[in-house]
């Protein structure tokens, strides 16, 4: 009796050893199993996620090299991803070397289904013809299928996803720098493949990345990665030394040209597909270089666009769902020119040396009245103030904008003379004061430039009639001359309505420069005194 008593307890510790190595037997038979179907039916198992992806997008194909499935622990592997626009398909649009996802087993067990995903070097390609195959594409990008096609391949909540090295680039038409966005670390976590109301963002999100050359960027905030037609994203932004120039390929074709310069600023950005707002606390240019320039075979496309520009900064100040407000920009030792190639000679007239501060600038002025006040040197040598106050919009523009420039040495300004007046300046000062109102689609203001002992010098390539002009426009400046002081002085009112209907106020702003700046450069010397032909 005491001997059964005292085996008793090594059998039932035996069973459980036997039981626990069948458990351990039939446990690696299973995974044994999976890893051999697993191989066998890696080639269809790609095909499918290929299948389910490509039969959801509109316009893109989606291709994958190779798929990797481990039992243990419970992963898979995409290798040589590639994304094509099918109307341009070389070069693929996206590539990803590698996209490797795991399920966590402790969520499993509790009956949900969660996993982490790691893309590794993701490679961004945009060009010129993938940009304007999506513009006249007819069907819209909310329908294009990009968040089905993505939850039909990841039908699991995503609690991390990492993107490690990544790049964007775009390249533009001709032998112009690719513009990079490079070292591209991004970490998001709880990545829902549920639907979520509008303005809600359930994923946390950090990134870093390299823009262009030395430029940096830093975002952290929250997104929506699969709000329609493509993901909401509400964070604070840092950008810091982003080289101007590098955007030479893209604002080319507005005719800016950026030598040099630095941006950096930081802020706050909502963007998904129903709202848009940027509130930057500040915004900073470092030694800008910026020419806008005029040529006689953009003329016209300059008049559309600056039509477009109008219509467009109308419809931001009115629209809710865009709005842009900057705390306070700031722009040290910056110069700003304006080329026009349509005029025989060409010429240019800059202010460099530029120092200036606008505060509360926003494209929707209701947010309250922006400040302006700037200094600098007009054609290198002219002392130069500019203060402006632009008060709220509401159905035209209200602002006042107040202008000095003193003594600029008029040679610098010989080429606009020969462009508009025919003749050369030897020697001379110019200067000009201007204030000017605008309220209830008024102008209420004058100009007035100062000649000050102007010497006009002949050209002499020119035949009789061109120096009896000159001769003309000599006696001309000596019948306006106040002689004590040997000044030329002309003060012009520029008060009426505004030109165009309804413009807005940058657009009003930019007409009032060209006309009483421009032409009443040359008062009394513009072409209405006639140009004479040469001999």
């Amino acid at each position: 009796m005491e001997k059964e008593q005292l085996s008793a307890p090594g059998e039932k510790s035996s069973l459980r050893m036997k039981w626990w190595m069948w458990v351990i037997i039939g446990a690696g038979g299973l995974i044994l199993v999976a890893a051999i179907v697993s191989q066998v039916s890696i080639k269809s198992l790609s095909r499918h996620i290929e299948h389910q992806m490509n039969s959801r997008l509109k316009g893109y194909t989606v291709r994958v090299g190779r798929v990797y499935f481990k039992p243990l622990p419970l992963s898979v592997g995409l290798s040589n991803v590639a994304l094509v626009q099918n109307a341009n398909p070389d070069p693929p649009m996206a590539d990803v070397k590698w996209i490797y996802g795991s399920i966590h087993w402790r969520a499993l067990l509790a009956g949900h289904l969660v996993g982490d995903i790691l893309i590794d070097t993701p490679k961004l390609h945009l060009n010129l013809a993938h940009i304007r195959e999506e513009e006249k594409s007819k069907v819209p990008l909310r329908q294009k299928g990009w968040q089905e096609s993505i939850q039909a391949v990841l039908p699991i909540r995503i609690n991390i996803i990492t993107i490690r090295n990544g790049e964007v680039t775009y390249i533009d038409e001709g032998p112009a720098k690719p513009l990079q966005v490079r070292e591209i670390f991004l970490k998001a976590s709880n990545i829902r493949n549920i639907s979520v109301p509008d303005k809600t963002y359930p994923s946390g999100i950090k990134m870093e990345a390299r823009v262009f050359e030395k430029g940096a960027l830093k975002l952290d905030g929250r997104a929506n990665f699969l709000q329609e037609p493509y993901p909401g994203v509400k964070a604070t932004v840092e950008l810091a030394g982003i080289e101007l120039a590098d955007l030479t390929p893209v604002l080319k074709k507005a005719n800016i040209l950026i030598k040099k310069g630095t941006l950096s600023g930081k802020g706050a950005v909502e963007y998904a597909p129903d709202i848009t707002e940027i509130n930057l606390e500040s915004v900073e240019l470092k030694g800008p270089a910026i020419d806008y320039v005029t040529l006689p075979q953009t003329t016209e496309a300059e008049k559309e666009r600056a039509r477009a520009a109008a219509r467009k900064a109308k419809e931001a100040s009115t629209e809710s769902s865009a709005k842009i407000r900057v705390g306070l920009l700031t722009i040290s030792q910056g110069a700003f020119g304006f080329v026009n190639k349509s005029e025989s000679p060409p010429f240019r007239l800059f202010i460099d040396n530029t120092n200036a501060t606008m505060k509360n600038f926003s494209n929707r002025f209701a947010e309250g009245p922006s400040n302006l006040d700037l200094t600098g040197k007009f054609m290198g040598t002219g002392s130069t103030r500019i203060t402006g106050t632009f008060r709220p919009e509401k159905k035209s523009p209200d602002f006042n904008v107040n202008v000095v420039i003193e003594n600029t040495e008029m040679p610098a300004m010989s080429d606009l003379f020969r462009a508009y007046g025919d003749f050369d300046i030897k020697s001379g000062l110019f200067s000009f004061y201007s204030e000017v109102g605008v309220k209830d689609n008024m102008v209420k203001g004058y100009v007035k430039p100062l000649f000050k002992e102007m010497k006009i010098e002949n050209r002499q390539e020119k035949g009789v009639i061109h120096k009896a002009y000159v001769g003309a426009v000599k006696g001309l400046s000596k019948l306006l001359r106040n002689e004590p002081r040997k000044e030329i002085a002309t003060q012009t009112d520029i008060s009426g309505p505004l030109e165009g209907p309804r413009p807005d106020t940058w657009q009003a702003l930019v007409n009032l420069v060209r006309n009483a700046f421009i032409k009443a450069i040359l008062p009394g010397f513009q072409r209405e005194v006639g140009r004479p032909s040469s001999s």
